[in-house]
């Protein structure tokens, strides 16, 4: 950081001791520039104020029944397109601009100028706006203001009723279009019907909700039959058993241990006996196990007696149905018959079903086709229909709202500030070119002050002697008076101070007549 500095000394120190070239660059630089500003020719500026009066006493009882046109939003899209090229043209027509061009270049340079020179702007949210303009003749920036006041007004009135006219026509050639699209479209749908009026699904649905809705009745039907089944069969094993237990009761046997036989007692009497045993001994016992084997010998011939003798009860004849003598058993015999009628009226359903989603199903790639160019053509019928009942609506409203227009303007323009010719120059701004002119010599100076210090370089410190030799410096030894040397740059630099001050003075000169004309260019007009 120190050496940066040093180096920044080293040129301020460069471009001090080649000062005289700042005096000269300022001195070519400066009267030159100040004198061809000097020169440059006053600027005049004309300006109008109007104010845009959209507030009408019809408006607010008419909503709803007509179109709302909205006049601010109209209002600015005319100021957005006032500078447009018809406007333009219109506006060097009307101040005879158009007649100072000789060919199309300078027709087309005065367009763009008139382009880039009117200003419009606006005062917040009122609707007061400023029209300005700045030429070099006073009259023509008043006639320029003047023309473009009046376009803005005659283009904002003719086009609410060109708007209006433009309207009733592209309505009308609306609606004749839409009513042939309409009729097309029906002849379409009824045609396409026609063709395929036995392909068509039903009015319940498309074909995806036909196929889902009968899939969803046959899995409700299956599980009716089922629910029917279970029941039937829940019924017809009430009526067995009710059977099976009437004849076992008539039989007197309800098990194998209800019926009685010749080895019962001696049986019951092994097992007493038995147990008597397991009390005192082991299942290894002598005496054990010789009575298990006893008490097996008879349970195997007690068994073969039960077998035979109901092997001769089946073979018997009942003696009278027992369902018929039974009002219960009736009724459940009368519901077996209604379920198993059922049963068969389910399954001719589910059979039905089961066709007709099979069918269904082997047009799933023709049906779907079919309808969706039906939806198409439907979806087409009913968007031109809506849009033919809008435009007869709208149509409707547009005569309305054409009516109100030309019983009262929405829009009245009332002129705040005529244009006047301007009697002082606005412009150009030669205070600021003056000064920047005399920035731009005192850089253009410091620049060649600086360059110069690097061509034609002067040892100015030590560091510089050092950096350039490679050799150390110890000491300094100071210029002595008798040389002159101190005398001579104090010479120049009161010089340098005097040509400065000399030149701010031509400066103040310069500024001064030009801001303050009637203090110097009144008496100067006077002498000279």
């Amino acid at each position: 950081m120190q050496e940066i500095l040093e180096q920044i000394i080293d040129y301020l120190k460069g471009i001090w001791i080649k000062r005289r070239y700042i005096m000269i660059s300022t001195w070519i630089i400066c009267p030159i520039g100040w004198y061809m500003v000097a020169q440059m020719p006053n600027i005049y500026q004309s300006q109008a104020k109007v104010y845009v009066d959209t507030q009408s006493l019809l408006r607010p009882l008419l909503r709803g029944l007509t179109v709302e046109t909205k006049p601010d939003i109209q209002i600015r899209l005319m100021i957005k397109t006032l500078l447009s090229r018809p406007n333009l043209e219109r506006i060097s027509r009307m101040t005879d601009l158009d007649i100072q061009a000789s060919n199309n270049e300078q027709y087309e340079g005065i367009i763009r100028s008139l382009k880039n020179r009117i200003k419009i702007s606006t005062a917040g949210r009122e609707n007061i706006y400023t029209l300005a303009i700045a030429d070099r003749d006073p009259e023509m920036a008043k006639n320029i203001v003047q023309s473009t006041l009046t376009v803005f007004m005659e283009n904002t009135l003719g086009e609410t009723r060109n708007d209006s006219d433009n309207a009733q026509k592209f309505l009308s050639t609306q609606i004749s279009e839409y009513e042939d699209r309409l009729s097309a479209a029906e002849s379409r749908v009824t045609d396409f019907k026609q063709k395929y009026s036995e392909m068509l699904p039903s009015q319940s649905g498309g074909f995806y909700a036909q196929l889902n809705t009968s899939i969803k009745q046959l899995e409700n039907l299956e599980l009716e039959l089922l629910e029917t089944e279970t029941r039937l069969n829940s019924a017809k094993a009430q009526l067995s058993k009710h059977t099976i237990s009437t004849n076992n009761k008539n039989d007197k046997i309800t098990s194998n241990n209800s019926i009685q036989t010749t080895y019962d007692k001696r049986i019951t009497e092994l097992e007493m006996i038995l147990d008597s045993l397991e009390l005192k001994y082991t299942d290894k016992h002598p005496d054990v196990r010789e009575v298990n084997k006893r008490l097996d010998s008879l349970n195997k011939q007690r068994t073969q007696e039960i077998e035979k003798y109901l092997a001769s009860t089946n073979d018997a004849q009942s003696i009278a149905s027992p369902i018929n003598q039974n009002p219960v058993m009736q009724e459940v015999q009368t519901q077996v018959n209604q379920l198993e009628n059922q049963v068969a009226s389910l399954n001719i359903r589910a059979e039905n079903y089961q066709n007709r989603v099979k069918e269904l199903k082997s047009k799933i790639h023709i049906l779907p086709e079919i309808e969706a160019e039906l939806a198409g053509l439907n979806r087409g019928y009913i968007i031109t229909k809506d849009k033919y009942e809008q435009l007869l609506i709208r149509n409707e409203t547009a005569q309305l709202a054409q009516q109100a227009d030309q019983t009262a303007d929405s829009i009245q323009f009332r002129v705040m500030d005529p244009p006047r010719a301007a009697t002082h120059p606005t412009g150009p701004p030669r205070t600021l070119y003056f000064i920047a002119i005399l920035i731009v010599g005192f850089g253009a100076g410091v620049g060649i002050s600086l360059g110069m210090s690097q061509i034609i370089p002067v040892v100015t410190s030590g560091s510089q002697v050092s950096k350039a030799t490679g050799i150390p410096v110890f000491g300094i030894v100071s210029a002595n008076e008798n040389l002159g040397l101190h005398r001579w740059q104090r010479r120049k630099t009161i010089l340098f101070i005097f040509s400065n001050i000399l030149l701010v003075g031509v400066l103040t000169v310069f500024i001064s007549y030009f801001l303050f004309p009637d203090l110097v260019q009144a008496p100067l007009n006077r002498i000279f």
